[in-house]
């Protein structure tokens, strides 16, 4: 871990010295009653009089300056390292013990010792300046265009082969980029994109909405799948309209397979008659394996035995994949190195 800046502290909070001290606190009570409630602010900006449901925003800037008067047992030392006057930092522990109601340190002129309190108070306080420093590490790495992290989602029809091959020619150049990968249905994921859970995601059809930017990748034909003893089994290629009949396994509503289906029927002047809904597609095949209905799916990672899958000559069946990002959100290097990947990669994502 590296050592904290110990000379980027903000806000040093002003204190009264100790012959100050009785006239301070009358002030900060006047001021508290004229704020009516609202902690007041110091010439320094910190809070005074403060209640003990605001002790974070408070004493937060007066941290590091305490852990530091307390390492060095030396007001003038600790300034020093802090890089800001000795009487302000003299000033600012002494608002620090009144605010608190405790003496935190034991005087000696410059030269202080930790109370039992002040031992107390700087255990808590060391551990939460090591949190601080570990979360400002890791959005910092995350954020490293050699080591940062890119949260990626895409569609589980894409997790077989499609996603592990970008992301092996991405780590050609970019070895060290770590990925946090998240495969769902593509309005989930355009809410986790939206939430902040993602920063780009793979998905089908390519959205359409004034908060996201979406660019077209490539696009995957749709087959019809039946069972292997199906009458329609021995064909290499098939209108859609002479399924009408059939019964359909497809995935849930809210899937975009589901709504191309639902958009490909509609267009060959039928509407599927649905007999199971599911929610992952090598299951929907097995469905059409047992002979329980047929199906529109993309082509399958590996062949799968007792289903015959035909091309549809019309409509056009095939299914748009994009990728997509929420507009005006900042790329960190990381990010942006892998978007202009994926777009490099149109006509080419599903090869």
């Amino acid at each position: 871990m590296r050592p904290m800046h110990r000379n980027a502290i903000i806000d040093p909070v002003q204190h009264e010295q100790r012959s100050q001290r009785s006239a301070s606190r009358g002030r900060n009570e006047k001021d508290t009653r004229v704020t009516s409630g609202t902690a007041a602010r110091g010439s320094d900006g910190a809070a005074e009089g403060t209640g003990s449901d605001h002790w974070g925003p408070a004493l937060a800037p007066r941290l590091a300056q305490f852990a530091a008067v307390a390492r060095h047992e030396h007001v003038t030392r600790a300034a020093q390292e802090l890089g800001m006057p000795q009487s302000t930092l003299s000033r600012a522990m002494a608002r620090l013990e009144a605010d608190l109601g405790v003496a935190l340190f034991a005087r000696r002129g410059r030269a202080v010792s930790l109370t039992p309190a002040g031992r107390t108070f700087l255990a808590s306080t060391e551990r939460a300046l090591a949190e601080v420093e570990r979360a400002a590490e890791s959005v910092r790495a995350d954020a490293d265009p050699a080591v940062g992290k890119i949260a990626f989602g895409f569609l589980h029809t894409l997790g077989t082969e499609t996603v592990p091959g970008l992301i092996r020619a991405f780590r050609v150049d970019h070895p060290r980029v770590r990925f946090q990968l998240v495969q769902n249905y593509g309005e989930a994921m355009i809410e986790r994109l939206r939430a902040g859970g993602l920063d780009l995601c793979l998905t089908s059809p390519v959205p359409d909405a004034p908060d996201l930017v979406a660019r077209r990748l490539d696009e995957q034909r749709l087959r019809l799948v039946v069972p292997g003893d199906h009458r329609l089994a021995r064909r290499k290629r098939v209108r859609l309209a002479e399924a009408a009949g059939e019964l359909f396994v497809t995935l849930e509503p809210g899937y975009g397979l589901r709504r191309i289906t639902d958009a490909l029927c509609a267009e060959a002047g039928f509407s599927p008659r649905i007999a199971f809904e599911g929610e992952e597609p090598e299951t929907l095949r097995g469905l059409v394996a047992a002979g329980l209905g047929v199906a529109l799916l993309p082509p399958p990672p590996v062949p799968r035995p007792g289903v015959a899958e035909l091309t549809v000559t019309a409509p056009r069946a095939v299914r748009e994949i994009g990728v997509a990002w929420l507009e005006g959100h900042p790329d960190t290097p990381p990010v942006a190195a892998f978007k202009r990947f994926l777009l490099s990669r149109r006509g080419q994502l599903l090869a």
